[in-house]
């Protein structure tokens, strides 16, 4: 039978069956995904076989299914492994505070090169709009028009009033939808705006929003009642890339590899050759400084 891992504390893995209902399971024997070292051999979103164990209101997953992509990140304690935050994702939401906590620009580039080098399209959700001032509002609209020029969808909501809550619900119908961020950027608050019928344990709203307290423990899907699906991460405080070669990181930044064929070699680098057009376009403004600069830090990490 088969059915989709949903939430995952390590020695228990539940499933969602293919007739809806949930089940608790366990892995059989060993599982090795192809090539990687991860700290979680089974990922939230993975669709597995799975086969009821007799006498027992339990399953034993036996296959994972090949993934159509995923999303990974350095694993905190190890550096050489890593952790996949989920698999088979349609599209993937960072949730971006510009205050209780500033999210930083290179954290957000990480995330994004991560989700286009597995192509898995990504968005920005900047939280906690309420909150803003006039230079807050001038900074976001600063970086809106950079990561939106470089390809990127951008959106503005409060979970906490419930601003631009409705025009979020329909983006996420009917699709798998990642959300990450930052410790106490409003995850667990923005999916119980959009659904509140979760219950979803949270601090106290007001408090969180203020403070940015962190509440989720583990990665876990949730259905929506309009079709589709949220999978909840638990905040993040860096954002470390594995699993690439330095020659990929050029087509992670769409706004770079846009302009590759100008470039007078095919392999340029866009640090040091003749006749780049990336560097060109920093020049007029085409590429921003803000983003290339990230694009150097992380060929130099």
């Amino acid at each position: 039978m088969k059915g989709i891992v949903i939430k995952s504390t390590g020695s228990r893995i539940t499933i969602r069956q293919e007739d809806g209902g949930r089940l608790d399971c366990k892995l059989k024997g060993q599982f090795r995904i192809k090539g990687i070292r991860s700290t979680n051999p089974v990922a939230i979103g993975d669709k597995i076989i799975y086969e009821l164990i007799p006498g027992e209101n339990t399953g034993l997953i036996s296959e994972i299914l090949e993934r159509d992509n995923y999303i990974i990140r350095k694993a905190i304690k190890l550096s050489k492994a890593s952790h996949i935050l989920a698999a088979n994702i349609d599209r993937a939401f960072l949730i971006v505070t510009l205050v209780l906590p500033r999210t930083s620009t290179g954290f957000i580039d990480r995330f994004l090169v991560t989700a286009t080098g597995y192509y898995i399209p990504a968005s920005l959700i900047f939280n906690k709009i309420d909150l803003y001032n006039e230079g807050l509002y001038a900074r976001e609209k600063e970086l809106r028009d950079i990561y939106e020029r470089a390809g990127y969808s951008c959106y503005s909501v409060s979970a906490l009033t419930g601003i631009n809550i409705d025009s979020l619900k329909g983006l996420l119908t009917g699709r798998i939808n990642l959300f990450s961020g930052y410790s106490g950027a409003g995850k667990t608050a923005l999916i119980m705006a959009i659904e509140p019928t979760l219950n979803l344990k949270t601090a106290n709203l007001s408090e969180m929003h203020r403070k940015g307290k962190h509440t989720t423990t583990f990665t876990e899907m949730y259905e929506l009642s309009n079709g589709g699906f949220i999978i909840d991460t638990p905040g993040i405080k860096e954002f470390g890339l594995i699993d690439f070669e330095k020659s990929e990181i050029p087509r992670c930044f769409p706004e770079m590899d846009r302009l590759l064929s100008q470039c007078q070699y095919k392999n340029c680098s866009h640090t040091h050759e003749p006749g780049c057009a990336v560097k060109e376009a920093l020049k007029t403004g085409e590429v921003s400084r803000l983003r290339y600069n990230s694009y150097l830090s992380i060929l130099n990490d």
